[in-house]
């Protein structure tokens, strides 16, 4: 099964200073979002295996656009994240059935390894409704300086009958991170952990 997308949005937010003081190099996240017709719209299935479907191809089709805009190889990526907006004629399990049980593996992938759990948000709302997509480090989650995330928003969607589903890439931590904790540079990346 074939996601059936309407859009794709891909930008990279950039920052190069942080309270007056230069971010070097900048932080950079890359968001990519495809608005795709829910199959299941306006009805109850107890079989969402076309979602799961859908999921795993934009798993690798996302994830891959945001390497490609950050114009990195895929080991240099660091922080990944997922999200999903799902119409008022869709239910939340929908944007499960999406982000679950097999967008992470295509996501791995496009990233190299990404031995961590890959953070989430889900809900429901209509046209232009935003969606914070929660950042972590690929590797290891209790990296701190990599604990984020990125604001999602279509103007035109989701429609009743759609889903917007976002996937962030970094090639970096927050802007001056400096609270502590595990260092990106001293991961080990076996158990996703540390």
């Amino acid at each position: 099964m074939s996601a059936n997308i309407r859009k794709i949005i891909v930008q990279v937010d950039e920052i190069r200073q942080e309270m007056g003081r230069a971010v070097s190099p900048p932080t950079r996240r890359a968001l990519a979002m495809a608005v795709i017709a829910n199959p299941y719209a306006g009805r109850y299935s107890e079989n969402l295996d076309e979602l799961i479907a859908i999921g795993e191809e934009l798993g690798a089709l996302l994830g891959q656009k945001c390497v490609q805009a950050l114009s990195i190889e895929p080991s240099q990526a660091q922080s990944y994240g997922k999200a999903a907006i799902v119409g008022e004629a869709g239910e939340l399990e929908h944007a499960a059935a999406i982000l679950h049980p097999k967008l992470g593996a295509p996501l791995r992938a496009a990233v190299e390894k990404g031995a961590a759990l890959v953070p989430s948000a889900k809900k429901r709302g209509g046209m232009g409704t935003t969606i914070d997509v929660p950042l972590g480090h690929k590797d290891a989650a209790f990296v701190r300086s990599h604990f984020d995330a990125m604001e999602a928003r279509v103007s035109d969607a989701p429609r009743a009958q759609e889903i917007v589903v976002a996937v962030v890439v970094t090639d970096s931590g927050r802007p001056l991170p400096r609270i502590g904790g595990l260092q990106a540079q001293d991961i080990q990346g076996q158990d996703g952990l540390r």
